[in-house]
């Protein structure tokens, strides 16, 4: 025991100039980076202001010279036009002359303002920029200034001799020469704008250079920082005492997923109330998991987990909700199973339903229960966002039904015959509406589920299906949750037992963009006839599903509803047919 104590004091001077040592290192890198970043942020900002401050200003004072140059341009076709009067307008001819002057001014101002901007850029040693380029600009600027100057005087000297001369022919023609000499100094001075934009634009790429630059070091220095944490807690773990190595190495089982173990508590101090605490946490971990292990296979794990942790009120006292409800099953399993050995029909059965769970699993759904051959399962908060639930779960009934398509073919050889019926299809209903979710039973049972409205209507619309000879039939508030994810068509409106108000149904056809050219035409078409049988058009509604038919064959909604204008049109609805078709079975 004097040897241990001997060697944790030896230990703790070493332990505490290595904490120091790092602390001190973690300090100067701080101090570095913080001294780093502000001189790269001024070096930025100035950068930023050069080219709000100068660049956008000179770029503006070009602007404006273009303007002053039209200015100019229209006080000299006034002067013209008041000396051409007959009596000439002498008064307003000098009043517009004065106005021409002052604008030629302006014009050498601006250019001269756009030139010192410039100018002072190139004279800026503390920001990166083009000087050559920018001299250029400069250059361009003082030569199309002087060329103006210079025409225009000469111009300006001939047009007024001959207003003094009354040849206003040739005042004119003076007049367009000038204006087609200040059109070519319009565009000669738009070029030089976009240059300067160019400069601009490449500028302010320097800047964003700096920046990514600045923080890539920053980086690197935070990453030093973070390594030096890491070699600190390596430091400091050498020198550990056995007890808290045993703890890192229970720590590691954790980890691992070994949960077998525990660790012997040999000290009072912190380090034993860890290793109590420790301990403590790996048996309720492994009841944890006994749980998980024995539940996962029968509930949700997310459910599970849920449940485990009582951390959601819907877990236990339940709540209302928004949720999208999907009801599943197989058209004639019931006949198909007939004959079929117990075995054989737990086989079938597993590998039907693992079939179906896959999409519902993978489209993030919650597999509530299974009912014979039939399966229930839901979207919604918490496990899933209320935007993505019903285009999920529609998106899961297109795998669903395509999935159900491969399984005919796979069922042959698991029951040992050479064929199945022609009607061993896929049935699927779908909601989406307020339902209460959380854990519902007795106080011998539980279990966590969802009931309510919506939950009916998706298993009557599971059943609907075999009125419509439909495969996936879905509530008007889940197609238009699901957005432009899927293809569907409105197919009727009916009144489902357990409700009074129709509810709007569609047929999910598939993903989006992914019809044929005959399913477009049969969607086209049925629209065409849903329309005219809704208006009591019954010659035009059987026209139209006639030519859905046409266009597929088979199709079992356009022959229900073809079926249904015959009857129609045999025996006329009431005076207040809403449209609507009563479902009178569950």
């Amino acid at each position: 025991m004097a040897v241990t104590l001997e060697s944790l004091s030896m230990l703790r001077p070493t332990i505490r100039k290595r904490i120091l040592g790092i602390a001190l290192g973690l300090i100067f890198l701080m101090a570095v980076t913080s001294a780093f970043s502000t001189v790269m942020t001024r070096n930025i900002a100035h950068q930023l202001d050069e080219l709000s401050s100068r660049y956008v200003e000179a770029y503006g004072h070009l602007a404006r010279m273009n303007v002053r140059s039209l200015e100019q341009a229209l006080a000299l076709r006034r002067m013209v036009i008041a000396r051409m009067q007959s009596p000439p307008d002498d008064a307003g001819f000098v009043e517009r002359q004065k106005l021409y002057d002052a604008k030629g001014i302006e014009v050498e101002k601006e250019a001269q303002a756009a030139r010192d901007l410039i100018n002072a850029i190139i004279d800026d040693t503390s920001t990166a920029s083009d000087n050559a380029r920018l001299g250029r600009i400069d250059d361009r600027i003082e030569n199309v200034t002087t060329d103006i100057r210079r025409y225009l005087a000469e111009e300006y000297k001939t047009l007024m001799s001959q207003l003094d001369a009354g040849n206003f022919p040739e005042a004119r023609a003076s007049l367009a020469r000038s204006d087609a000499f200040r059109d070519e100094f319009t565009e000669k001075v738009e070029s030089i704008r976009k240059d300067m934009m160019a400069q601009v634009r490449s500028d302010a790429e320097v800047t964003m250079r700096a920046q990514k630059t600045a923080i890539a070091i920053s980086v690197v220095l935070t990453a030093l920082a973070s390594v030096l944490g890491l070699l600190f807690a390596m430091f400091v773990s050498i020198g550990i005492t056995r007890p808290v190595r045993r703890l890192l190495e229970g720590t590691r089982a954790v980890e691992a997923g070994r949960l077998d173990g525990s660790i012997d508590v040999t000290t009072r101090d912190e380090i034993g109330q860890l290793t109590a605490a420790f301990n403590k946490m790996v048996e309720q971990l492994r009841h944890k998991e006994r749980l998980r292990e024995t539940f996962g296979r029968y509930v949700d794990p997310r459910v599970v987990e849920g449940l485990i942790d009582r951390q959601s009120s819907a877990a236990t006292d339940g709540e209302r909700r928004v949720m999208t409800v999907l009801f599943c099953d197989m058209k004639g399993f019931t006949r198909l199973s007939e004959g079929m050995t117990p075995q054989g029909l737990v086989k079938v059965m597993n590998h039907y339903l693992s079939t179906m769970s896959g999409p519902i699993r993978s489209h993030r759904g919650i597999i509530d229960k299974y009912i014979g051959d039939a399966i229930m399962a839901y979207w919604g908060p918490p496990f899933t966002e209320d935007s993505e639930q019903a285009r999920l779960a529609c998106l899961a009934a297109v795998e669903m039904a395509d999935r159900g398509a491969a399984l005919r073919t796979e069922l042959p050889e698991l029951i040992g015959v050479r064929t199945v019926p022609s009607d061993c299809e896929v049935r699927i209903g779908i909601a989406t509406g307020e339902v209460l979710v959380g854990s519902i039973g007795s106080e011998f049972m539980m279990s966590y589920t969802v009931m309510g409205d919506a939950v009916n209507l998706a298993s009557r619309l599971e059943n609907a299906n075999k009125v419509y000879g439909s495969h996936s039939l879905a509530s008007e508030a889940a197609i238009m949750a699901a957005g432009d994810a899927i293809e569907s068509r409105e197919i009727d409106r009916v009144i489902v037992v357990g409700q009074t108000h129709p509810e709007t149904v569609f047929e999910i056809i598939g993903r989006a963009g992914e019809l044929t050219e005959k399913q477009l035409e049969l969607l086209a078409r049925y629209a065409e006839g849903l329309a005219a049988y809704r208006e009591r058009r019954w010659d035009d509604a059987r026209r139209a599903f006639k030519a859905a038919l046409d266009a597929v064959p088979g199709d079992g909604p356009a022959k229900e509803m073809a079926e249904r204008v015959e009857h129609f049109r045999a025996n006329p609805p009431p005076a207040d047919w809403d449209g609507a078709w009563r479902l009178d079975h569950k």
